[in-house]
């Protein structure tokens, strides 16, 4: 909150590595990897160094009607790590652009497809896909969207996927039955009939909203049903791409394409604002093929491909492939686990969540007060010297890839006390 800020104000003023430095000298362990982006540390000096040389090259390019190089050069390096009817890739600035532009790509679409009438968009409670008006729109999260009026039209949302009553303490994915969720989806279909739907957009992992995890063949049932009825899936993989999960993103991860996938944070470990859309070749030939003369799609933005952005970028996947981060983290995965589920039974525990190397813990309210005991919590965490993330009533956990076990030890031993100091 910005009053608590303002009362009790934290300033970084340098990060190197695992580790930010206040402006009061402390060392801060970094323990949500910035805001689940600096996968690869901070101030990594390849991509450090990428940066200052591409700013004496080409300062900025523009992708209206012209184009750099190292553009292409970066969407084949993504692409090569998709699953391979995924192929084109569109340049944006940050997540919450990647999205607004999913939608609208999977909108005209179907309008140049001839099925102009598929203009629903499908969501789930507890969803985050960014600030923007598509954005919150197709999420799900109260706060994002209370404030903002009536938002786009023609929006449902899925059931949130996580029953804490079942799930609580699962490792990893629960083993409840996904149709337990799904069905609402068939429902909506059933309601509006599936002529009148584009696309339905998810979290693979459900990041924001305190980090939770569908049960196990929730996507691959979720294609089923959405290409059954021809309605576009899009997967917003902001935080799963790029090494989270020790792959290079969740579609390859759980054996689930889908039509689009969004991406940002990690592309670049987040050294310059940065975010990416990649679709699939059909989506691509149907714009092309359809628009027989003048611009194919309508969209685009002064920053897509930034010239500073796209050096980082291709330094930072270089550094995931040369340093084996995806292999790594999958080394670290268990460690993790038994880790984060060690700290069961401290006060206020009341969840605790693993994924990758992600973690969600769900703390226990206190006088019916939404967040105000988390919040301690996090406070607490700093204080001892760690940086996590609270949302709501959850804290979550997303340490820097390249970390090893012995790093990651501090921070659950900082949790654990956290835990115990609060009241």
């Amino acid at each position: 909150p910005n009053r608590a800020f303002k009362e009790e104000p934290r300033f970084y003023k340098r990060a190197k590595g695992l580790y930010y430095e206040t402006t009061d000298g402390r060392q801060i362990l970094d323990a949500f990897s910035g805001l689940w982006c600096s996968n690869l540390g901070h101030c990594h000096p390849k991509i450090t160094e990428a940066i200052q040389k591409q700013a004496g090259e080409l300062d900025y390019s523009t992708a209206f009607n012209f184009g750099h190089e190292k553009a292409f050069e970066l969407a084949n390096i993504i692409a090569k790590q998709f699953p391979k009817t995924l192929d084109h890739v569109f340049f944006t600035n940050s997540g919450s652009e990647a999205v607004d532009t999913a939608l609208k790509m999977a909108l005209a679409y179907h309008r140049i497809n001839g099925e102009a009438t598929r203009t629903r968009l499908i969501g789930r409670v507890n969803g985050y896909h960014g600030v923007g008006f598509g954005g919150i729109s197709v999420g799900g999260m109260v706060n994002n969207r209370k404030f903002f009026g009536s938002l786009l039209s023609g929006v449902d949302h899925m059931p949130f996927p996580y029953d804490a009553s079942e799930d609580a303490y699962t490792r990893g994915e629960p083993a409840s039955d996904p149709m337990k969720y799904l069905k609402e989806l068939e429902q909506i279909i059933a309601l509006h009939d599936a002529s009148t739907i584009a696309a339905v957009i998810v979290e693979p992992m459900i990041g924001s909203a305190g980090m939770f995890v569908p049960p196990k063949g929730y996507l691959k049932k979720l294609r089923e049903i959405t290409e059954k009825h021809g309605i576009l899936l899009i997967f917003d993989e902001v935080i799963t791409a790029f090494g989270r999960l020790g792959d290079a993103n969740a579609a390859t991860f759980f054996g689930v394409t889908p039509d689009i996938c969004t991406m940002a944070k990690g592309i670049n470990n987040a050294a310059v604002p940065m975010g990416a859309v990649i679709a699939s070749k059909n989506i691509y030939d149907t714009f092309v093929d359809g628009t027989k003369a003048g611009i194919e799609f309508f969209h685009g933005y002064t920053y897509s491909a930034h010239p500073l952005a796209v050096a980082a970028a291709i330094a930072a996947q270089e550094v995931y492939q040369e340093e084996e981060i995806y292999q790594h983290v999958r080394g670290n995965i268990q460690f993790f686990e038994d880790a984060i589920h060690s700290l069961k039974g401290n006060p206020f525990i009341t969840d605790i969540r693993n994924f990758g190397l992600a973690g969600g813990l769900t703390i226990e309210q206190r006088d019916d007060v939404i967040g105000a005991r988390a919040y301690d919590f996090f406070l607490k965490a700093y204080e001892h010297g760690i940086n996590v993330r609270t949302n709501g009533d959850t804290i979550a956990i997303a340490p820097i890839l390249t970390s090893s076990q012995q790093e990651l030890e501090p921070i659950f031993d900082v949790l654990k006390k956290a835990a115990n100091d609060i009241q």
